[in-house]
């Protein structure tokens, strides 16, 4: 059973075991619908037990219909789209960033929006000093982002309003995820930090040796996370101590907790399985390509969109054996990760996102 993931639940990642995002990877699937375009983006979709949101080029958005890939509607947000959307019970939240004159020279501005899942029509819109960077997170409460000017800023769901902010000192592009009541990000390069989520206030920082590049997982006061020498951290919160660090072969681009381990993504084209408790290597997997994107799990596998690939590949948690391929129909050089909803399996290919079920 998934445990954790390092990302929020509410953005459509399979954080918890559920109806919605049960999809036996492992077993056999088929496509049940393709939407064809050419203005995807790299952008992760999220999804829910109705409808998948699609980023699209020009700051626009999609609802598509999960069970059929018929399109629900369409939103024009303006400018482009910085960073990729999250969605909670009523709204998908939306972050852009525009020139503020007619010049390319002109300041680049920034600004969020939450439009209703239902309808695609705003609901509240907030102009930002800069553009979000990086990913967005969400609590029931708060939705948390933090821009290009180095702030880190705490909204109302509700209104939009802002609940606090604080200023660090350099641009941010940060890759947030909320655990119970603390918000974690990189704060700097190299540092990551957790604030508490109702008031901003630092908790508790990390430093790495190198620059971070991977969202935090966290459990039972462990935080492990992956940095740009391709090491896996894993670092007790409650005295600031490294427990352990695993070194693969290049920058790790995604940690995952699970029940037998730390799933980990590595720009060395292996996945890893690795002790939870001391680092040791369960299993590793050569993957035909890059993973630039987070894998996406369930009860009986890990499944893996490689770069310059035409099929997305599950590996057996057990012991990290190959054991289905999806075919994509194109050669895949999009980042934009896996997502599950209403039992289909959502992946986003550089003109189609595909919709994969079991036949039945």
């Amino acid at each position: 059973m998934l445990l954790l993931v390092a990302a929020s639940a509410a953005s459509g990642s399979p954080s918890s075991k559920t109806e919605d995002n049960e999809v036996p990877l492992s077993e056999p699937l088929i496509v049940k619908w393709r939407y064809q375009s050419d203005r995807l983006t790299n952008l992760t979709p999220v999804s829910d037990s109705r409808n998948v949101y699609v980023p699209l080029s020009g700051g626009s958005i999609i609802a598509l219909a999960a069970g059929s890939g018929q399109l629900v509607w369409r939103t024009d947000a303006g400018g482009e789209l910085s960073a990729a959307p999250v969605a909670d019970d009523r709204n998908v939240y939306l972050a852009t960033e525009y020139h503020e004159g007619d010049s390319e020279q002109s300041p680049v501005r920034g600004a969020l929006r939450a439009i209703s899942k239902d309808t695609g029509v705003t609901r509240w819109l907030r102009t930002l000093s800069a553009p979000v960077r990086g990913s967005m997170a969400l609590s029931a409460l708060r939705l948390f982002a933090g821009t290009s000017d180095g702030r880190v800023y705490a909204f109302d769901n509700n209104n939009g309003l802002s609940v606090w902010i604080k200023q660090f000192g350099q641009p941010l592009s940060i890759q947030p995820a909320v655990y119970g009541d603390r918000l974690y990000l990189n704060a700097d390069a190299q540092t990551l930090v957790a604030l508490n989520v109702a008031n901003g206030n630092p908790l508790w920082r990390y430093r790495a040796q190198t620059p971070i590049s991977s969202s935090a997982a966290v459990a039972n006061g462990r935080v492990f996370f992956g940095s740009t020498d391709g090491s896996i951290y894993a670092v007790n919160e409650q005295q600031s101590k490294l427990l352990w660090r695993h070194r693969t072969g290049a920058s790790v681009q995604s940690v995952m907790l699970l029940e037998n381990g730390v799933v980990a993504a590595s720009l060395d084209n292996f996945a890893y399985l690795l002790s939870v408790k001391n680092g040791a290597i369960i299993w590793r997997q050569l993957l035909p390509g890059r993973i630039a994107s987070r894998p996406i799990t369930s009860t009986d596998g890990a499944l893996f969109t490689p770069l310059s690939t035409d099929s997305a590949v599950v590996l057996r948690l057990k012991d990290g054996k190959p054991v289905n391929n999806l075919p994509l129909g194109e050669e895949n050089s999009s980042s934009a990760a896996p997502v599950i909803g209403a039992k289909r399996l959502f992946i986003t290919t550089p003109h189609a996102v595909l919709a994969f079920a079991p036949p039945h």
